[in-house]
């Protein structure tokens, strides 16, 4: 395969910058459509990829400008353009995308600060060594192993891309696009590929349940029904926090003393507290409540000191219906030897608290989801437990997670994803998936990322989990792929994380300019061409990636149901 054939000539550099490379064509005709051993040549047309000589190295671009010089504007016909002597001296641009060796033209890596001589010559790039290119894109001189999809073809030839997975998720992946750019059809083809392809798990917040029928290869659970709960006593109390949102003066340390007070008797099981159980009048115990209104301390403080690693957790395991009572229980003087009386206006203090306590309690879009009041749902299963399985023991590759029917109200979405990322984070920082890598897909990333919760006093706690799986997860074998209408609203830390961008057509200007800040390798050059892309053609760019690629992403076997609801006539 010789790189620099002299009857795909095309032109001269005549210009030399750190963003593109100007060629100028001797003659029009150079630019025209033409036929190479059996091989259709598309010659100067933007778009297409030329090579570009160089003693030890050669250059591989990308032509993404044409045009005249100005004084040949107004002399320009049909007929004068075309013709075989014609006078006319076409200027073309030209982003440079990688180096290859002149000696093994074979590869590629990337341009390094490189740059082509003045008057260096350009060649059409053929479509045998572009597709030598992309037929192992992404592997690196260390890999061993390394499984590889075809995930689409270019669409400037049809070329098959064949893709490295590791440089796809290795870094953390994104997908993006307006509506109706193929979103969702590339996320279904990136799961197909992982399970065909490798032996990991994956994990799919399907946002809208569009995902319910794509693999055969996946078992799905369905969220906001009551048979799936994610237990409140896996939540930490910082996430507790974001669904009580207590005044940090006068609320929270009446809250943590409940919470602490509710633990000791959760792990009370030899009634070593019984003294401050509530009592009927028959001496039978009423609750697990601790009872301190004129009560001595010494035991109970006895209690706590031996007890102090399983109760200074960060956990939230105690009986939650037993919360609003037992802050009521907390406002008391804090006297030492003996507890004091009631304070009534701690009580008083503390009452949107309760309200709040008891509001959790008593909706059922919060009990479904957490299993607040778990005697109401007895036979519901375990939501971490079943992701825990499923990494560990499931046949299946694929767990989907179906947000449908989770509510919108109370923002009990995003604490919930929250919740599962905070797990998974959790499992990662303990070593769980170095030896088997785990993907979690995030469908309609912008309605869970970028999230906080304000209370009445302006005091926003940020839902942050993901943010941090994106910056520290990569090196636990933890890897993240979200999909999303609306780069603008992903927080940008969790953007400029992403190694890998699959972008579908985006029109909107500060989209656009998410994506350029976030990818360094997606320049203006590359970007030019996402308000024209058609249904399924995408940019890939990847710090892994050697060049930024225009593909055309190939449809799944089984298609997500994105089909939107059409008018009918009468």
């Amino acid at each position: 395969m010789h790189p620099f054939d002299h009857t795909k000539f095309l032109g001269y550099v005549c210009e030399v910058t750190p963003q593109y490379v100007r060629v100028q064509v001797p003659t029009a005709k150079l630019l025209h459509t033409f036929y190479n051993n059996g091989q259709l040549y598309y010659g100067g047309t933007v778009g297409c990829f030329v090579v570009i000589e160089g003693v030890e190295y050669g250059f591989l671009g990308r032509l993404f400008e044409l045009n005249i010089p100005q004084g040949e504007k107004t002399e320009i016909t049909d007929q004068k353009i075309h013709m075989d002597d014609t006078d006319f001296h076409p200027i073309a641009k030209i982003e440079l995308l990688a180096l290859f060796s002149v000696y093994q033209p074979e590869t590629i890596i990337k341009t390094i600060s490189r740059y082509p001589a003045i008057g260096a010559k350009v060649y059409s790039c053929s479509d045998e060594q572009i597709g030598a290119y992309i037929s192992n894109f992404g592997i690196k001189p260390t890999d061993t192993d390394v499984p590889f999809a075809p995930i689409g073809k270019l669409t400037s030839n049809n070329a098959i891309c064949n893709i490295s997975l590791n440089s796809l998720f290795g870094r953390h992946c994104a997908v993006l696009g307006t509506t109706g750019g193929g979103k969702s059809w590339t996320v279904a083809k990136l799961l197909e590929l992982t399970s065909t392809f490798t032996n990991n798990k994956c994990i799919l917040i399907d946002a809208t349940g569009e995902y319910s029928s794509i693999s055969d290869d996946m078992t799905s659970i369905e969220l906001g029904t009551g048979e799936y709960i994610f237990d409140y006593k896996k939540l930490t109390i910082d996430e507790l926090y974001y669904l009580l949102h207590p005044s940090s003066k006068t609320q929270v340390p009446k809250l943590m003393e409940a919470i602490r007070s509710l633990k000791m008797s959760n792990i009370d099981t030899d009634g070593a507290l019984s003294e401050y159980y509530p009592k009927d009048n028959n001496g039978q115990v009423i609750s697990k409540n601790i009872f301190k209104c004129q009560k001595p301390r010494r035991n109970f403080d006895v209690f706590r000191y031996r007890n102090t690693a399983r109760i200074e957790t960060n956990t939230c395991d105690f009986d939650f219906e037993l919360l609003a009572q037992q802050i009521t229980y907390e406002c008391v003087w804090d006297n030492p030897g003996v507890w004091g009386n009631r304070v009534e206006n701690d009580v008083s203090n503390c009452v949107s608290l309760i309200s709040r306590v008891n509001n959790i309690m008593s909706t059922s879009e919060y009990n479904q989801i957490f299993g607040f009041r778990r005697s109401t749902i007895p036979n519901s299963k375990d939501l971490a437990e079943e992701i825990i399985n499923h990494i560990n023991n499931a046949q299946k590759s694929i767990l989907r997670l179906d947000f449908s029917k989770v509510s919108f109200d109370y923002q009990v979405r995003e604490i919930l994803v929250n919740a599962i990322g905070k797990m998974l984070l959790t499992e990662a920082r303990e070593g769980k998936y170095k030896e088997k890598a785990l993907i979690v897909f995030i469908d309609e990333a912008h309605q869970f990322l970028n999230k906080s919760i304000a209370d009445e006093y302006f005091s926003a706690k940020p839902l942050d989990a993901f943010e941090q799986i994106s910056k520290e997860s990569r090196k636990y074998g933890l890897f993240l792929c979200i999909a999303t209408q609306m780069p603008r609203d992903i927080p940008l830390g969790t953007l400029s994380q992403m190694g890998t961008f699959i972008v579908h057509r985006l029109i909107n200007e500060q989209d656009k300019k998410a994506v350029e800040s976030a990818a360094s390798s997606a320049n203006r050059s590359s970007l030019s061409f996402l308000p024209i892309l058609g249904e399924g053609e995408a940019l890939l760019v990847g710090v892994d990636f050697p060049m930024p690629l225009t593909i055309k992403v190939d449809e799944p076997n089984k298609k997500p149901d994105s089909n939107t609801p059409k008018l009918k006539t009468k």
